[in-house]
C-alpha cells in the first residue's frame, strides 16, 4: 500500500515527530472540546458539520443550485464561526493568557477536597435540621453552562455560611439550584430539567424530580433537603439515594465525586463537631 510504503521511507526522526504531530493536534482537539463543552456553541458547531456534509452530499450528486449555495455558506464560514464563537474564543483567550489552557482542571489536593467536603456536609446539616429545602448540584465531566446561564451568575467560594444563606425562604435566591463548577459556586437560582420518568414516587417534589432530571442529562451530582420533612437526598446517574443519614451522604459525595473510599481515619466534620461536644 502506497501509505505503507511512505512510512517505512521515514527515518526514525521524521516518525517519532509525525507521531508528536498527530498527538499534539489530538490534544489540541481535545482542549478545544472541553472548552465549548456544556455550551450552545455545541449545537452550533453541529450546525457546521452539518453544512460540511450537505456540501459533500451535492458534489456527489451534482446539483448545482444547492452545491453553490453551500459553498457561499463555507466562504464565509470563517467570519461567522468567529462571531458566533467569540464568548468561547475569548475564553480559551483568557485561560491561554493565565496559563489555564493545558492546565488539569481537576481537584487534586486533599486538602481542598476536605474544605468543599466540610462546607457542604456543614450547609446540608444545618438546612435539615431546620427544614430548610434545598437543591445543590456539582459539575463533572458534563458541562452545565446552560444551566448556569438561567440563573444569576456568583463566582463565588463555597462556604456553607453563603450557601445557606441562599437557601433562606423568601430570599432573591432561594428558589431554584445552586451549581457548583470546580471549586466555586458557579450560579444560583438555576432552572434544572424536570425528569419525565412515569417511575418516580409520586411523592417526590419539584425538586427531587429536577435532581433526578439533570442527573439523566449530565454526570453531575446533586444534593437535595427536602423542605417538608427535612430529609437528605443525593442522586448521581440517575439514581436516587434518598433519606440519607448525614455520616452516609458524606460517604456517598466524597466516593462519587471523588472516588474515595471511607476509611476509619476519615476526620469527618459531624465526627470531629461530635469529639468536640462530648
Amino acid at each position: 500500500m502506497p501509505f505503507l510504503e511512505s512510512m517505512t521511507e521515514l527515518t526514525p526522526w521524521e516518525l517519532l515527530m509525525n507521531v508528536v504531530d498527530i498527538l499534539l493536534v489530538w490534544f489540541v482537539l481535545y482542549k478545544v472540546i472541553t472548552i465549548i463543552k456544556g455550551t450552545k456553541a455545541v449545537q452550533l458547531l453541529k450546525g457546521i458539520i452539518f453544512i460540511v456534509i450537505a456540501q459533500l452530499i451535492t458534489q456527489a450528486l451534482q446539483l448545482e443550485t444547492l452545491g453553490w449555495i453551500m459553498q457561499q455558506v463555507l466562504n464565509w464560514g470563517f467570519l461567522a464561526i468567529i462571531i458566533i464563537f467569540q464568548p468561547e474564543l475569548r475564553r480559551a483567550l483568557e485561560q491561554l493568557g493565565r496559563g489555564k489552557l493545558f492546565s488539569s482542571s481537576t481537584l487534586n489536593e486533599e486538602s481542598e477536597r476536605n474544605r468543599l467536603i466540610e462546607a457542604l456536609t456543614k450547609s446540608v446539616s444545618y438546612m435539615a435540621k431546620r427544614r430548610i429545602g434545598a437543591l445543590m448540584s456539582i459539575e463533572r465531566e458534563t458541562g452545565m453552562s446552560e444551566y448556569i446561564e438561567t440563573g444569576i451568575p456568583m463566582n463565588s467560594d463555597i462556604t456553607s455560611e453563603l450557601i445557606i444563606n441562599m437557601f433562606i425562604p423568601n430570599t432573591p435566591l432561594h428558589d431554584g439550584a445552586v451549581i457548583i463548577q470546580k471549586n466555586k459556586i458557579a450560579a444560583a437560582a438555576c432552572y434544572l430539567p424536570l425528569s419525565e420518568s412515569p417511575f418516580i414516587s409520586k411523592e417526590l417534589g419539584t425538586r427531587h424530580r429536577a435532581a433526578l432530571g439533570i442527573s439523566e442529562v449530565t454526570d453531575a451530582i446533586t444534593i437535595v433537603v427536602s423542605e417538608e420533612t427535612g430529609a437528605i437526598s443525593l442522586t448521581a446517574n440517575g439514581d436516587l439515594h434518598r433519606n440519607l443519614s448525614l455520616e452516609e451522604f458524606e460517604a456517598k459525595l466524597r466516593r462519587i465525586w471523588f472516588g474515595e473510599q471511607p476509611t476509619e481515619n476519615t476526620s469527618s466534620w459531624w465526627n470531629l463537631r461530635g469529639k468536640k461536644n462530648g
